[in-house]
């Protein structure tokens, strides 16, 4: 019998070429295996609104002129049983005459469920779940948060010195870190799918929140957290190709309308205090299919997004100088009367990147949904 392990780990690998491409859906491998253990087909999912990857693996098997009756399918997730964008993927497969499925894991989504794997059994496909679950649950950890939660893996990026500084007195931080350290973090802006910034952070720099320094097919979406509404009409954020919210307490009509009129969605979310309801944006940022949140801001709102218990997972990257007293750390929260009020995080992965230092860290408990 043909190994499950290699094949699934092939599913993998094709699945996380969709990393910047099938958001809000999940990325998915199929791998498609004749009964001599001959591979016929693969693909993975495309854009929304694409096709998925075991229809990918479908066209490529016809492609190559091969027949995939008898074969086993291998499928980093549950295969869909609804009718959405495109049609059931489970009905594909038994349409094709797939004798196997070997899948990962279940699908959170509510409208499958366990349904697709059910629908292949009916039809007499022989079904098998397990292999590889860890890696793509991992792989999509940001969709299993919106469907289990209600609200996106939340990841806050920085960069600092060694002393955790991430600006000079003054606001100088350009550029703390060297440039490979910059454009692997536009990597990780380009995996998500919105990226969420302050508006102090609009006002000091005028960032355009964009992926510049990897390819990819599709712009994050960019959120931005303005209790005023103070969002300059000039604003590069608001110049690019991606949609812009703008999330608000304020009910200045005439802001909003001249706003709206340069293609922004202004979403007025006041908490009792007047300032923004984050824990509402969250579930908002949700409801629009985000599963990923990128956090690219200051000490500011990194503190609140603490302070409020939201953050899933820091991004850090540690460059090997001191930039001295006076400087701006990550997150204003605090002061702790106790080191048993420190923020617990878990070291998830740590790689050297050029001469500085990547850090992923895991706030505990945050990943047990």
């Amino acid at each position: 019998m043909t190994n499950t392990v290699p094949h699934m780990h092939q599913a993998l690998g094709l699945a996380a070429q969709a990393l910047f491409l099938s958001s809000p859906n999940p990325r998915v491998g199929c791998v498609l295996v004749a009964p001599d253990g001959r591979v016929v087909g693969q693909g993975f999912t495309q854009q929304a609104g694409g096709p998925h990857a075991e229809v990918m693996a479908l066209r490529d098997a016809v492609a190559r002129g091969e027949d995939v009756r008898g074969a086993t399918a291998y499928v980093t997730l549950e295969p869909c049983s609804h009718q959405g964008r495109t049609g059931p993927c489970c009905d594909a497969l038994i349409a094709a005459g797939v004798a196997k499925v070997v899948g990962a894991l279940t699908d959170p989504n509510p409208q499958v469920a366990g349904q697709g794997f059910a629908r292949l059994r009916a039809a007499g496909v022989d079904v098998v779940v397990g292999p590889g679950a860890d890696e793509s649950r991992e792989l999509n950890i940001g969709f299993f948060s919106r469907m289990l939660r209600g609200i996106p893996w939340v990841r806050m990026k920085a960069a600092s010195s060694l002393d955790g500084a991430t600006a000079l007195h003054n606001g100088t931080s350009q550029w703390i870190t060297s440039p490979e350290a910059r454009a692997d973090g536009h990597a990780w802006r380009a995996r998500a799918c919105t990226l969420l910034t302050g508006i102090g952070t609009v006002l000091e720099d005028d960032p355009r929140l964009n992926v510049r320094d990897v390819a990819t097919p599709r712009q994050p979406r960019i959120a931005v957290v303005d209790s005023r509404l103070d969002m300059p009409l000039t604003a590069r954020a608001l110049q690019g190709p991606a949609e812009c919210l703008i999330y608000t307490s304020s009910r200045d009509a005439s802001k909003t309308s001249a706003l709206q009129d340069l293609g922004a969605t202004v979403i007025p979310m006041p908490n009792a205090h007047g300032k923004v309801d984050l824990c509402a944006m969250l579930r908002d940022l949700a409801a629009r299919g985000t599963n990923e949140l990128h956090v690219e801001a200051g000490f500011k709102l990194n503190g609140s997004l603490v302070r409020e218990g939201l953050v899933d997972e820091l991004l850090l990257y540690l460059a090997p100088k001191l930039l001295g007293t006076g400087g701006m750390g990550i997150a204003s929260f605090g002061p702790l009367d106790a080191l048993s009020e420190a923020l617990a995080l878990a070291l998830h992965d740590v790689q050297r990147i050029g001469p500085d230092l990547r850090v992923v860290a895991r706030v505990v408990d945050r990943a047990s949904f």
